[in-house]
Order: structure tokens, then C-alpha cells, then sequence
């Protein structure tokens, strides 16, 4: 399966599984790491003063660590949980989701290509990590950008095959804004000048735009794209489109967000 270090560095955040509370700590085993155990020292399950360390952590429970020495010669891991705030041990645990699916799509453009999840790594895998920084974010790259996988010279057979996984399990993050549009014209054709303005209006570029019709002069401009900033940037688009044609026609159009009183 996809390799890791032996060993996480100073500062990681890791995910561990508790394994045995003692009143002066913590003993852990890393999930990332081949269960190789880490200590939480009492002084840093919590801040202040801990009474009863099981008020803080109990056997049976995952929590997210961060790394403050690593001895290897030893096998020795000095973890903290009081380190880790809420945001970072949500990020962590999406994390490790993600690289888990991330191995199992893997595994699965193997099965395709006949090899098994070490094979598929080695052929491919490896090089994906090197470039992309983890298997997930590589996945990801070949929905939103295929020529991106093309050239790291993994063969087209598996690029063909990654491609095709990838396309079918990977749904991309988005965001999603809207505004009303008031669109007029006293033009005597004003309905079809308004129908053509809407439809050039629709066609987007690098997200989805759809407008929709609220009752008269008003529609519902809705963008989704990868990011606010290629959301806002389409929505400024999509209303130039329809402004031009509205403009020739001797129309105007105004628009609204929905923060706008």
C-alpha cells in the first residue's frame, strides 16, 4: 500500500488511537504509522491542571496529536493534545478520509489494469504523491485538470485509468452565489431581446451559470464554480453578456445581491 515515513516530524498532526490511560499520561498507537506507539504526557492532555486525566482522554478513543519529538533509535513519539485545536483536528480527520479513499480509488484503477495496491502504487502512485503532495489531491487534479496527470510519464494506460476513476468518485468542493437581475427594455421585439440577452448570459465559461425567472423584470442569476473568486469573476461575466445585449436593444439592467438592501 501507499508508503509513509517510518517516522512523523516535529510539528505533524497525527491521528492516534488510545490504547492505555495511566494517571501520568497517555499511551497511544498512530494509525498512519503502522499503530507505532506515542506517548500524551498528563501535562499535555489539556491546558491547566488535570485532575482526572480519563476527564480528558479514555481508552477506545481517536484523537488528533501533534508531534513534539521523535527519538528513533528508540521508537519513541512525545505527542500533544492540547496542542490541536477544533479546526486543525477537523482538517486532520478530512484529511485522512480523504487519503483513505484516495488509496481505495487507487486500488481500484489497479484492479483495472490487473495489478495489485503495491504494483498500482509503484507504477503510479508514488509518483502521484511526489507530484501532487498526497494521492487525494492528485485524484482531484485529474477531474479539474487531466493534462496535469498526463505528464508525469506514468503511461497512458494508467493515466487513462486514473482519469476514468477519478471522474466517477471524486466530487469536486464548490461554492455557490446568486443575485437578481432586473432586466427591461421598451423595444417592441423586447421579449426576444430579453430571451437572447438571458441565454448569452447563461453560458459560462469556467462555472455553471443559471438564470431563472423570478416574474417580471426579475431573474435569479445562480454561479457555481470551484472558488468565490472564479464565482464572483463569472457572475461579473454573466452580467456584461446580458447588459451588452440589453444595451443595444435600449434596455437596462440592474442587479441586486442578496447583502444589498
Amino acid at each position: 500500500m501507499p508508503r509513509k515515513a517510518e517516522f512523523p516530524e516535529i510539528g505533524d498532526l497525527v491521528i492516534c488511537n488510545v490504547q492505555n490511560v495511566k494517571n501520568f499520561g497517555a499511551f497511544v498507537s498512530l494509525d498512519e504509522y503502522d499503530g507505532r506507539e506515542g506517548f500524551i504526557h498528563v501535562r499535555d492532555v489539556a491546558t491547566g491542571w488535570v485532575k482526572y486525566i480519563r476527564d480528558h482522554v479514555r481508552e477506545g478513543q481517536k484523537v488528533v496529536c501533534k508531534v513534539l519529538g521523535v527519538d528513533s533509535e528508540r521508537g519513541h513519539i512525545d505527542l500533544s493534545l492540547k496542542q490541536v485545536n477544533d479546526h486543525q483536528r477537523r482538517e486532520k480527520i478530512q484529511e485522512h478520509k480523504n487519503e483513505k479513499k484516495a488509496e481505495k480509488l487507487l486500488e481500484i484503477v489497479g484492479t483495472k489494469l490487473g495489478k495489485s495496491l503495491d504494483e498500482a502504487y509503484d507504477a503510479a502512485g508514488a509518483k502521484l504523491v511526489s507530484e501532487f503532495g498526497t494521492l487525494y489531491a492528485a485524484f482531484e487534479q485529474a477531474v479539474v485538470d487531466t493534462e496535469g496527470i498526463s505528464g508525469l510519464e506514468i503511461g497512458d494506460e494508467w493515466v487513462s485509468a486514473i482519469k476514468a476513476v477519478a471522474s466517477e468518485n471524486i466530487q469536486l468542493p464548490s461554492v455557490t452565489i446568486d443575485a437578481t437581475m432586473e432586466v427591461t427594455t421598451a423595444a417592441p421585439d423586447g421579449v426576444d431581446h430579453i430571451r437572447e440577452a438571458l441565454t448569452a448570459g447563461a453560458k459560462g465559461k469556467d462555472a455553471e451559470v443559471e438564470i431563472s425567472y423570478l416574474g417580471a423584470p426579475r431573474y435569479r442569476i445562480t454561479v457555481v464554480a470551484e472558488d468565490y473568486k472564479i464565482a464572483e469573476t463569472e457572475l461579473k461575466h454573466a452580467v456584461d453578456r446580458v447588459t451588452t445585449r440589453i444595451h443595444k436593444a435600449g434596455g437596462s439592467v440592474s442587479i441586486k445581491r442578496k447583502d444589498e438592501t
